[in-house]
């Protein structure tokens, strides 16, 4: 059985749900961009293949996890999906790829720049990547998984330095969403008020991710037996795709490559 950490937002565990809904989002909002021969990096337990694989001609994941390899694998014969530890991108060629996605995985990357020059580097001429990641302007405390999140002009500014030209889009959230970050934004200030040497943003992040972890569980547990409702009816359809990026909770952009 697998042991999902909050980093890995589960669509078996309810309290994880609208969290996961939120992922699930930039899938389904990919679908009218994807097209041809699909790469996915940071393809994770697969979360989208089923959504984007009708779309595509054929479909690549690559994961740094064997096992969630070997796991896909199985569950995916028709898709063909590799280990690797990225940026560069190994034994990958240029110009090999239609469209690329990956989401929520450039703030886990420490080579940011190159890991999106890998990116355009296998894109065909006339490709196009799709990435999403968190909007730090919505963030509620640090989380010691990522390296390091952006505001909305930050990715754009990195991603001008490299694509032709950007898309910047977000995904936003209704009322029932905002509604359940601002329980969620008033639970954790409440565990943050705890940190008065504000110690989450000077400890590394090896320390920090143990207690993290057992913190952001037992704050989703009790925002789904606040909120019952709330947490378990929530669905992706509650996730617009907004045109301004600063009002996403995660920004979704859509890169092109001449």
């Amino acid at each position: 059985m697998a042991t999902y950490t909050t980093e890995i937002a589960s669509d078996k565990l309810i309290s994880d749900n609208p969290i996961h809904q939120r992922l699930l989002k930039a899938y389904i909002a990919a679908q009218p961009w994807i097209s041809g021969k699909l790469l996915e990096v940071g393809c994770g337990e697969g979360r989208g293949v089923e959504i984007l694989l009708p779309h595509s001609t054929g479909y690549l994941g690559i994961d740094k996890i064997q096992e969630v390899i070997d796991m896909l694998s199985s569950k995916f014969p028709q898709v063909n999906f590799e280990q690797a530890v990225i940026p560069p991108f190994k034994g990958l060629e240029d110009n090999s790829f239609d469209t690329v996605v990956s989401f929520q995985v450039i703030e886990h990357i420490k080579e940011d720049k190159l890991f999106l020059e890998e990116i355009y580097r296998v894109l065909k001429p006339g490709g196009k990547a799709i990435i999403s990641t968190p909007n730090i302007t919505h963030t509620l405390s640090r989380n010691p998984w990522h390296i390091r999140e952006y505001t909305p002009q930050q990715l754009i500014d990195l991603c001008n330095s490299i694509f032709d030209s950007v898309e910047a889009k977000g995904v936003g959230g209704n009322e029932k969403v905002w509604a359940y970050h601002a329980a969620n934004r008033k639970s954790v200030q409440k565990i943050m008020r705890f940190d008065i040497f504000n110690l989450q943003y000077r400890l590394p992040a090896s320390i920090l991710r143990m207690p993290y972890e057992f913190l952001n569980r037992r704050n989703r547990n009790k925002l789904h037996q606040q909120q019952r409702d709330n947490v378990v009816e929530i669905t992706h359809e509650d996730y617009p795709i907004v045109d301004d990026p600063a009002v996403g909770l995660d920004l979704f952009y859509i890169l092109h490559k001449k």
